[in-house]
């Protein structure tokens, strides 16, 4: 099992992209695990920009994207999604979602379960 994202695509400044992120080759219900957003732009380090909780009492933002960003669940279709505002250029990376360890105010654990991620690009 692997855990799909998509919703990637070529954006201008200031637009909007909205990623998806569900279960891949196997019915998993996403609810029960805390899940993560990461990123990774070409020759920087994989940073972790979102978490949520089983629960959604806990919602990490990382600076970089706080008050642009916003994750959320879809317990119907057992779906996480990034809500990504007032895009900049140097929010362009590879996005991927995963199942980790831990979400918490200091940002998500590890990773245990991903999938290929999807390409935001922001460039006029």
């Amino acid at each position: 099992v692997q855990l799909q994202a998509s919703g990637g695509g070529l954006v201008q400044p200031g637009g909007s992209l909205r990623l998806s992120c569900a279960a891949s080759g196997f019915i998993l219900d996403l609810d029960y695990y805390k899940i993560a957003w990461f990123r990774q732009a070409p020759g920087k380090e994989r940073e972790g920009v979102s978490c949520v909780s089983n629960s959604e009492a806990i919602k990490y933002y990382s600076d970089s994207v706080k008050g642009r960003f916003t994750i959320s669940r879809d317990v119907v279709k057992h779906a996480v999604y990034l809500q990504m505002n007032r895009l900049k250029p140097e929010d362009t990376a590879v996005y991927q979602c995963a199942i980790v360890n831990d979400c918490w105010y200091g940002g998500p654990g590890t990773g245990s379960v991903w999938g290929p991620g999807t390409l935001v690009t922001v460039s006029s």
